[in-house]
C-alpha cells in the first residue's frame, strides 16, 4: 500500500481536506478548514450487557507498577451556561448537588478495593466539569477527603480542581488547599469585561485580577488559566491586551485555545441572530495564534505542548501530559471519560441513570468501547505531535510499514508545515496551528499503511468559516474591481444590495468585515 497512490485516488475535495493544499501562506491556508476537535481513530462500542463483566475483569487485574496512572472526576453542575461551551449538563441545585456527591463518594468507595486501582499509584487527579469550584465548601471537603482515602496517591501527586473566577472566595479556597488540591485551573477565557459578559462570564476584569491575586497569595498551589482566541469582538488589539493581563497576573501557566464554533450551538445561534458580532474565521484565528506564539516566546514562557505554557517550575501540567500518553485514566462521576488496558469509557451524562446504577452497585456506563487495535501507536503519535514533533524513524522501527509516512511528511515539508531536522520532523508555526489536522491525517495514513482501511473523519466545526460568506465576498470584490463608469458602479451596488438580502445578520457582518480588509 502506497500513500502517493492513495492520494491520487481521492477526489480534489477529499485530497484537500485530508492532505491539505499548496499555498503561499500555510499558516492561514494549509487546509480548507479544521476537520476534528480531537484527533483519533474509532474503536468498537460494546453491547451494554457485556460492559459490567468486562469492567470487573479489568479491575480485578493487578497493574503494571512501572506505568503511571491518572483519575478523572466529573462535576456536572454550572451556575451559568457559557455560549461557547459544549460541556454544560446541569444548572446548580443544592439538593441535587448533595445527592450527587453521595453517589460520587459511593462510586469511589466501590473502586477502592479493586486490585487494578488499589495496587497501583495515581500520579494525577483532575476534577473537571462543569464547574467543580461551584461545589459548596462542605461538598468539596467530602469529595476531596474521599479522594485521598480511596485513591492511592503518589507522594508527588498533582490534584487539579477546575473552575471559574467567581468561586474564588476564602471559605472555598481554604477548603481546597487544606484537603490536598495543589493545582487550580480557571476558565478566564478573556480578561476583557465586555467580551467576557457577552459569552456568559460573570465577573469584570478588575474582579478577575483581584481574585487571581487572592488565590496566588496562599502560595500553596499552581494557578493556571484558560484563554480563548477568536471570540466575537476579540480583535488583535484586545487579544494582545489579554496576553498583557495574563503576564501581569502572576499565574503559573496558561492554556491558549482556539475557539470552535459548532453549527446549531448557542454561540452560533447568537451570532446568526445578530446578538453577537461574528467570531473570527480560521484565517483570522491563525494570525491570533501566531501573535500569541511570538508573544509568549518573547516573554520567556516555557512551551509544555502546542496549547500550554508555563512561567514557573510549579506548573507541570502532569495530568494533561499523561492523558495524551499510554497512562490509564480511571473515570468517576456523571459524564466522565477514561481509558484503561485497551478500553475507553464514557459514563452516563444524565444524572438519573448515573445515580440509579451507582445505587445498584454498578459502574454507570453510557458506553464501553474497545479501542482501536492501533491505539498504542495512536497514543505515541498524538503525544509526540502535541509536543510539536514526530519521530518517523521510531515509528518505522516499531512497524516497518510506517516508513511510508515519510512520503506524507516530505509533502508537508514542501508545503511549510514541518521541518526535517535529520532526527525528527518538527512542526513549523503553521504546522502547530494546524496540529489537529496534521495529527488526524497522520493517524488515518498510519491506519491505511497497516490495514488498507481509511476513515476520513470530519465534524461540524468552524461554522464561522461559511463558504457562502467567502463566495459572496469574492463576487463583491470582483464587482468592485470591474466596475468602470458610473453606470457600472450603480449596477454593481444594486447587485451587492440584492446579494445582501440573501444573508443572515451574522453573515452580513462577516461580509462587511472582509470587504474592509
Amino acid at each position: 500500500m502506497n500513500l502517493e497512490t492513495y492520494y491520487q485516488s481521492l477526489s480534489a475535495e477529499e485530497r484537500a481536506l485530508q492532505f491539505g493544499v499548496e499555498t503561499a501562506d500555510p499558516l492561514t491556508g494549509a487546509f480548507p478548514r479544521k476537520r476534528v476537535v480531537h484527533a483519533g481513530l474509532q474503536g468498537q462500542v460494546l453491547p451494554a450487557d457485556q460492559a459490567q463483566d468486562i469492567w470487573q475483569r479489568l479491575m480485578a487485574q493487578r497493574p503494571d507498577r512501572t506505568r503511571l496512572q491518572t483519575a478523572y472526576i466529573h462535576i456536572p453542575f454550572c451556575k451559568t451556561k457559557c455560549l461557547y461551551c459544549g460541556f454544560f449538563q446541569n444548572g446548580t441545585n443544592q439538593d441535587e448537588e448533595d445527592h450527587y456527591i453521595d453517589c460520587l463518594v459511593q462510586e469511589l468507595e466501590m473502586a477502592a478495593d479493586q486490585p487494578r486501582l488499589r495496587d497501583g499509584l495515581i500520579h494525577a487527579v483532575f476534577i473537571g466539569g462543569g464547574t467543580p469550584t461551584s461545589l459548596s465548601a462542605a461538598n468539596a471537603r467530602r469529595l476531596l477527603q474521599t479522594i485521598r482515602r480511596c485513591l492511592p496517591l503518589a507522594n508527588d501527586y498533582e490534584l487539579t480542581l477546575e473552575g471559574r473566577i467567581h468561586d474564588l472566595v476564602p471559605e472555598k479556597m481554604e477548603t481546597w488547599l487544606r484537603c490536598g488540591v495543589n493545582r487550580v485551573s480557571l476558565g478566564v477565557q478573556s480578561f476583557h469585561t465586555q467580551i467576557r459578559r457577552q459569552v456568559g462570564r460573570l465577573d469584570d476584569q478588575d474582579t478577575v485580577l483581584k481574585n487571581l491575586a487572592a488565590l496566588k497569595a496562599y502560595e500553596q498551589c499552581a494557578v493556571v488559566i484558560d484563554l480563548i482566541y477568536g471570540l466575537p469582538g476579540q480583535t488583535e488589539r484586545v487579544w494582545k491586551e489579554d496576553l498583557d493581563a495574563l503576564v501581569a497576573s502572576g499565574v503559573d501557566g496558561a492554556d491558549l485555545y482556539q475557539l470552535n464554533v459548532f453549527e446549531d450551538s448557542d454561540l452560533s445561534r447568537a451570532i446568526e441572530s445578530g446578538r453577537l458580532p461574528p467570531a473570527a474565521t480560521t484565517e483570522e484565528e491563525a494570525h491570533l495564534f501566531a501573535l500569541a506564539r511570538d508573544y509568549m516566546d518573547r516573554h520567556a514562557w516555557k512551551r509544555l505542548n502546542i496549547c500550554h505554557w508555563s512561567c514557573s517550575n510549579r506548573e507541570r501540567s502532569l495530568y494533561n501530559c499523561l492523558a495524551r500518553s499510554h497512562a490509564a485514566m480511571f473515570p468517576f462521576g456523571s459524564g466522565a471519560g477514561g481509558h484503561i488496558d485497551g478500553y475507553s469509557t464514557m459514563l452516563h451524562r444524565s444524572l438519573l441513570p448515573y445515580e440509579a446504577m451507582i445505587e445498584h452497585g454498578q459502574k454507570p456506563f453510557m458506553a464501553l468501547i474497545k479501542q482501536n487495535d492501533l491505539q498504542n501507536l495512536v497514543d505515541t503519535v498524538q503525544q509526540q505531535l502535541e509536543q510539536g514533533y514526530l519521530n518517523l524513524d521510531g515509528l518505522a522501527a516499531a512497524r516497518p510499514e510506517l516508513a511510508g509516512l515519510r512520503w506524507l511528511y516530505q509533502l508537508w515539508e514542501k508545503r511549510g508545515l514541518v521541518q526535517d531536522t535529520g532526527v525528527l520532523c518538527k512542526l513549523t508555526a503553521a504546522g502547530e496551528f494546524w496540529q489537529v489536522n496534521v495529527t488526524q491525517t497522520t493517524l488515518e495514513c498510519m491506519q491505511y499503511l497497516l490495514t488498507g482501511k481509511n476513515g476520513l473523519a470530519m465534524e461540524g466545526i468552524a461554522a464561522q468559516d461559511s463558504q457562502k460568506v467567502r463566495d459572496i465576498v469574492a463576487r463583491m470584490k470582483a464587482m468592485k474591481k470591474h466596475s468602470g463608469g458610473m453606470t457600472d458602479k450603480i449596477r454593481a451596488m444594486q447587485l451587492m444590495a440584492e446579494t445582501m438580502k440573501q444573508l443572515r445578520p451574522d453573515e452580513i457582518q462577516a461580509v462587511m468585515k472582509h470587504m474592509m480588509d
